[in-house]
């Protein structure tokens, strides 16, 4: 396999029209927002898109945590199949008896694992509580099950009729900074749970959450977002009266929006919206449980259309961040050695912990002067006290931390102090990674930060975006902050060609050899084949990293057969986060997809030299390529793969 050389002159089409696959018709379009600390979907019918359902309310909520959305987390039976999910697998587990229970598999947090794992692969484990592993698809592929189930159930039960899989169009909403197998990794699940398949792949899109929440920030009203900037005055009002009644009016909405499931989105751009202009830019800052992603769009009028302008960047730094604090202070008192021990030998007590840490955690403020009241489960101080020999109580005071303190009901009493400093490191790492961004030349003159996202809640994290960045744009928070992305991902489903310019995560290009050039080439890329001197692993570029492409933007290349004789043209893809690349060889160049045309069996008269037309359409969540050979017609496609390689 002598491989294919490039025909010269390498030539670019950009053509964002062509070949748009004719719209299929779905009754109603499904958005699930599938996040690393809590989960949900929300669903429109087409014809009338401006009516956003949110999902049914969920069994067994917690107290002082609002339950439209259900805890990520999963129980497999002994035998490996699912059992529950959400609060159901919660509250199951946690009645199990504890010595029933380490034979039960248990499952929470674990999307952050396609986004720490280096080189994921269809193969990759999860492991549950108890320490059992389980493959990542699987569990996976059972949560996306769930949800789809639960969806079509409702739809069918409002609809009196049985709804059927087919008339749906799935949206599931991934970082954007996540690297591309892990946006494909999911793809591959909802194959699995029966969402859509490989022959119908437009059944499903892939959405990037601080895109489905600028989506949904377009369409805000005044009265649906709270704006933390109290510089210029908003509709007549002075900054000191929109503050104090800014926020008695967003409960009160909040309130209200708690008992209705359905909102509605006018078909109208929002009043802050309408101050912006054409090539503003602002920046949408998705705070979750597991990431922090961060996107800078500009507007494009006169359609509203939304332009990438920077790629999105962010980490690790969702609110899990303070829960792992949480933990280290309590290795801090009780010893690290008891605290793992715990977590095995009382999974489902060790749970508890962090249930009743969660709303603790949602109740710290920086105004806050009443200390903080942990309960700790009854089986924590048995158990203390059987591994120590000691009390909890004497723990606390051997242990010189001083804002935590032992209450006489059984409880952590911690300081709002304490409480504060187990945000901190999240939050420095955030506006850290905020300022950075600030600084970038594409990112001068930001009007708006809108902060999105669960942990966008946090009264600290507002108030530590507003004192950094306030002077620079107004920082706006919408009200329902926890299903900005999960309503902005339905409005994507029903129109996914509203963000129009993206920027390329990577560099892409295709493996090919070129005519050997002395003094030009590296000796050792030299391969001769009948007499021709070939420069071998040439890196044939298509795209670089972080360059702007236009939706459908096609990038077409020609190629011919080195050997014009050659009946099975292969044709590797590969990317680089390197935008200069030479040779497919350099370190950090991954082959991420294969085109194999075979052309035998067509008719003899071929040209000489024939030529291969390649080509691949960029702009998308997802990357498509094909090749075509232009004497016979003959295609094939493939989409990229991340995963198999």
């Amino acid at each position: 396999d002598p491989g294919i050389t490039p025909l010269s002159p390498s030539h670019i089409v950009k053509d964002s029209d062509a070949d748009d696959a004719v719209e299929q018709l779905f009754l109603v379009v499904v958005a699930i927002d599938f996040g690393t600390t809590s989960s949900g979907y929300a669903y429109s019918f087409t014809k009338e898109p401006e009516c956003i359902h949110v999902m049914r309310r969920w069994e067994g909520g917690d107290p002082g945590v609002s339950n439209q959305k259900t805890p990520t987390t999963i129980l497999l039976t002994p035998e490996r199949k699912f059992h529950s999910f959400g609060y159901a697998a919660r509250d199951f587990y946690h009645d199990l008896d504890p010595t029933e229970s380490k034979h039960w598999l248990y499952f929470e947090k674990f999307k952050m694992k396609l986004h720490t794992t280096g080189n994921l692969t269809m193969e990759t484990d999860l492991t549950a509580a108890n320490g059992k592993k389980v493959k990542a698809l699987e569990i996976f592929a059972y949560a996306l099950q769930f949800f789809k189930e639960q969806a079509l159930k409702e739809l069918s039960d409002q609809g009196g009729s049985d709804f059927e899989n087919t008339e749906v169009r799935w949206v599931i909403t991934v970082p954007a900074i996540w690297k591309q197998p892990a946006k494909q990794f999911m793809r591959q699940a909802a194959y699995k749970a029966g969402m859509a398949s490989p022959e119908n792949p437009e059944q499903l899109i892939i959405a990037l959450e601080p895109e489905a929440a600028s989506i949904y920030c377009r369409k805000l009203r005044l009265h649906q977002m709270i704006d933390l900037s109290s510089r210029a005055p908003v509709n007549g009002y002075s900054p000191s009266d929109t503050i104090g009644t800014g926020f008695t009016q967003a409960k009160e909405h909040v309130r209200r929006n708690r008992q209705s499931r359905t909102f509605l989105v006018e078909n109208v751009i929002g009043e802050i919206w309408s101050e912006l202009e054409e090539g503003d830019r602002y920046i949408v800052v998705d705070s979750g449980g597991g990431t922090v992603d961060m996107t800078v769009h500009q507007i494009r009028l006169p359609e509203g259309h939304l332009k990438e302008l920077y790629k999105a960047t962010g980490g690790p730094y969702g609110s899990l961040g303070v829960d792992y604090e949480f933990e280290k202070l309590l290795c801090k008192i009780f010893g690290e050695d008891f605290i793992e021990q715990f977590k095995i030998k009382r999974p489902a007590a060790w749970v508890d912990l962090m249930i009743a840490f969660e709303s603790r955690k949602r109740a710290a403020a920086p105004d806050r002067t009443n200390p903080l009241n942990i309960t700790l489960p009854f089986s924590f101080i048995d158990y203390y006290k059987k591994f120590r020999g000691h009390s909890v109580e004497h723990a606390l005071r051997k242990s010189n931390v001083d804002f935590v303190k032992w209450s006489s009901q059984g409880m952590l009493r911690m300081s709002p102090d304490a409480m504060n400093a187990l945000f901190k490191p999240t939050i420095d790492q955030i506006i850290q990674h905020l300022s950075d961004v600030f600084d970038k030349p594409e990112v001068t003159n930001v009007k708006f930060l809108f902060l999105v996202g669960g942990f966008a809640e946090s009264p600290l994290l507002q108030q530590a975006v507003q004192s950094a960045f306030g002077s620079r744009c107004r920082v706006i928070i919408p009200q329902d902050v926890g299903l900005t992305i999960l309503k902005g991902a339905v409005l994507f489903g029903l129109d996914p060609a509203v963000i129009k310019v993206r920027r390329s995560p990577l560099t892409y290009g295709v493996g090919v050899l070129n005519r050997f050039v002395e003094g030009k080439h590296p000796p050792e890329k030299l391969l001769i084949k009948d007499g021709t001197r070939w420069c071998t692993d040439v890196f044939d570029k298509f795209i670089s990293a972080d360059q702007s492409v236009a939706l459908g933007e096609t990038v077409t290349r020609s190629y011919t057969p080195a050997k014009p004789s050659q009946l099975v043209i292969v044709i590797n893809i590969y990317s680089s986060e390197q935008d200069n690349v030479s040779f497919i060889t350099e370190s950090g160049v991954k082959k991420c997809g294969t085109l194999r045309l075979d052309l035998t069996g067509t008719d003899a008269s071929v040209p000489s030299r024939r030529e291969i037309k390649t080509l691949m359409q960029f702009g998308d969540t997802e990357i498509k390529a094909m090749a075509i050979d232009v004497a016979t017609s003959k295609s094939v496609k493939v989409g990229i793969d991340f995963l198999n390689y």
